[in-house]
């Protein structure tokens, strides 16, 4: 009998907590898509709640949210654009916060093409350099600034490729279609290709802080899972696995 009541008890509590569960909608930047798996995966287990990913350009994610998009939270690749969600009342305030620092990369996949440095590109010796798109995607805009302090931004138009996000720009060089480009540190660690071909690790000095600020939605505002999601993503062990992608933590 006893046996009985626990067993009875033992269903009881997972019902319980099988209603309770709930699905949190993140929209992403397509630089963190790597690190927001393991996220992901690590929060379902330890909350029981499920996480649909959707992944694009911040740009493109910012004007869905706009349009009335089912989101609940919304992870971008830079600051402004949840401060302007924010402004709009889309968005909660006090949710704002900056869950990674992104690293800027001058990458090819081939060995001998970059020293280190920006010398091939003041060299021109190349025929496509791709960037991500300066008016969707952050990291887009990094690049545009660090031409441009390089002074080889008009040089070197006629040799851009823009990709639609960060993740197209990516695969732009690594299928060949450009030579080098500029890409997130953290894609080379996923792709474990931060060892292949040649990079510049872009001083942060050399453009504006690529902050990435998370948001919760003001139409998911009361929602527990979305909340529960928002604490887990600051959490300490999350942290870690953030600065072991490839990105600086802001303080």
């Amino acid at each position: 009998m006893q046996n009985l009541r626990l067993a009875l008890l033992s269903c009881i509590l997972w019902f319980s907590g099988f209603l309770q569960a709930d699905t949190v909608r993140v929209a992403l930047a397509s630089n963190f898509s790597a690190p927001m798996r393991e996220i992901a995966r690590l929060f379902e287990l330890e909350s029981g709640h499920q996480v649909d990913m959707v992944v694009s350009s911040s740009g493109k994610i910012f004007a869905q949210i706009r349009y009335g998009a089912p989101f609940d939270v919304f992870l971008s690749a830079d600051a402004s654009k949840p401060t302007a969600l924010v402004a709009k009342g889309l968005a909660v305030a006090d949710s704002q916060f900056s869950y990674a620092i992104g690293r800027l990369v001058l990458w090819s996949r081939k060995a001998a093409l970059i020293d280190n440095s920006p010398a091939i590109l003041r060299s021109g010796q190349f025929d496509k350099l791709a960037l991500a798109n300066p008016l969707h995607a952050p990291y887009g805009e990094a690049a545009v600034e660090v031409l441009s302090q390089l002074g080889l931004y008009e040089a070197l138009a006629g040799k851009i490729v823009r990709g639609e996000n960060i993740a197209q720009t990516f695969q732009f060089i690594g299928t060949g279609n450009a030579e080098l480009g500029f890409v997130a540190l953290s894609q080379l660690r996923d792709s474990r290709q931060v060892e292949i071909g040649s990079q510049w690790l872009v001083p942060a000095t050399m453009h504006s802080p690529i902050r990435q600020d998370a948001v919760l939605l003001t139409t998911s505002a009361n929602k527990a899972a979305a909340l529960e999601f928002m604490q887990f993503l600051q959490s300490g062990p999350i942290r870690e696995l953030i600065s072991a992608s490839g990105y600086l933590l802001a303080d």
